[in-house]
């Protein structure tokens, strides 16, 4: 009776909570979160003249250290906060020159307000979670639920987030 009270649940349940959405890739065409069930994502929404710019190089290293293990990391260039560039070819520019990053990256996006991206609206009213300034970092499970959220004074190397990362990855 358990088994089939479980499977019930299961069946219930999204097979991915945080898709199907779709973002404008830097580098042109989309990137679609549901493309990365069963891996965890760690979401940053991001800044090129913000004083957490250097985060950039912990993003990097966070992903070349887990990317083989599963993690993807997912910057997401934003205006909010009035500390990006003006244009997406500026950004990719900017952070291949300065960061040589590799990780995929959207296009310049909202992740404040009524015009947030449809994923940020979901953060916000699904997980009252709304990003207070910068490089603030939002974990995604492989099952595309919510996991944790840190402010831009978190590092993406910090033992509290390597050690989340880690627990999913060994799931």
């Amino acid at each position: 009776m358990r088994h089939v009270l479980a499977l019930l649940l299961l069946l219930a349940a999204p097979a991915f909570a945080a898709g199907p959405f779709r973002f404008e890739s830097i580098d042109g065409g989309t990137i679609a979160l549901d493309d990365w069930k069963g891996r965890p994502v760690l979401v940053a929404n991001t800044a090129s003249l913000c004083g957490f710019t250097r985060q950039y190089d912990g993003l990097q290293a966070l992903y070349d250290r887990y990317r083989n293990a599963g993690l993807v990391v997912l910057a997401v260039p934003s205006d909010d906060f009035r500390q990006e560039l003006s244009s997406a070819e500026e950004v990719r520019e900017f952070c291949a020159v300065n960061f040589d990053l590799d990780l995929p990256m959207t296009d310049i996006t909202r992740v404040r307000g009524g015009q947030a991206h449809p994923f940020y609206r979901w953060l916000a009213e699904e997980h009252g979670f709304v990003p207070s300034w910068n490089f603030n970092k939002v974990l995604i499970g492989p099952d595309g639920r919510f996991v944790a959220a840190w402010g831009p004074g978190t590092e993406p190397t910090s033992r509290a987030i390597t050690a989340r990362i880690e627990a999913l990855l060994a799931e």
